[in-house]
């Protein structure tokens, strides 16, 4: 079976840590944010580490 190309939209979106999960930025963060309550944006930031089911669709994309 050839290889998979790096698929560069989900580069962009998603990326690795060290021990191999893959995380994602949130949703929600581009308009409409002045009335977001700051414990929301402070949410917001951080960035999510997706289920195991996701990341073994998304992981051969990435590499």
């Amino acid at each position: 079976m050839p290889k998979l190309k790096t698929h560069k939209g989900i580069t962009s979106r998603f990326k690795l840590t060290a021990r191999g999960k893959v995380v994602a930025g949130r949703p929600g963060r581009r308009h409409l944010l002045a009335h977001r309550r700051a414990k929301t944006m402070r949410k917001l930031r951080r960035q999510r580490a997706l289920a195991p089911a996701q990341a073994r669709v998304l992981r051969p994309f990435l590499s």
